[in-house]
């Protein structure tokens, strides 16, 4: 079996970085698409692509934030304000910010489950996808990724959920290390080896 140290490498190494550390340059029109393609390539029984994305960038980002804010502000007007900067700056915290939205639906086949769990392949792709690039991402999903009053505003459609927005940016801190998960404490083995 051939080893890909390059892959294993990175996978030893991948990161988040907080969107609210990253800055310009985010991606080009091109690179977006590029990253879209890689993160299609995901385990999708039926070949249904039960997902789609929704790019938010430029000004469009300001003018989205701040009407979720507003919302925000209508429904809490006890919201102190650093809450009320951080509502404006939802969507503005990385250049560019990729919604990606699952369709999963009932179908004779595939059982959607197995839809859902490949909108977040797609998710963790995107990921992958623009560290490849040579940007840093993160995987959010916040209030109003699950409040169906604002998803309208987003471009969200009612049969769709956010599997997650993608912030995508150049970092302007270097990469931290978290605790990771003890992974012998997670596994069971079953039959010999």
């Amino acid at each position: 079996m051939a080893v890909n140290p390059e892959l294993k490498a990175y996978l030893q190494t991948r990161r988040s970085i907080p969107a609210f550390q990253m800055g310009e340059p985010g991606p080009s029109h091109d690179e977006i698409m590029e990253m879209l393609k890689l993160a299609t390539r995901v385990p999708d029984h039926g070949k249904l692509a039960p997902w789609r994305f929704a790019v938010y960038r430029g000004a469009e980002r300001e003018r989205l934030s701040l009407a979720l804010a507003d919302v925000a502000m209508a429904r809490n007007p006890e919201l102190s304000e650093e809450m009320v900067k951080v509502e404006k700056s939802r969507l503005t915290r990385a250049p560019v910010v990729i919604a990606v939205l699952s369709r999963a639906a009932p179908h004779v086949k595939i059982p959607e489950w197995e839809q859902v769990m490949s909108a977040g392949a797609v998710c963790l792709n995107l990921l992958m996808a623009a560290n490849a690039l040579g940007y840093c991402s993160n995987w959010l999903t916040e209030w109003y990724a699950f409040d169906e009053s604002v998803h309208p505003l987003l471009g969200i459609k009612p049969d769709e959920k956010v599997a997650g927005f993608i912030h995508i940016g150049t970092p302007t801190v270097p990469p931290f290390e978290r605790p990771r998960p003890d992974v012998d404490s997670l596994v069971t083995f079953y039959g010999d080896a």
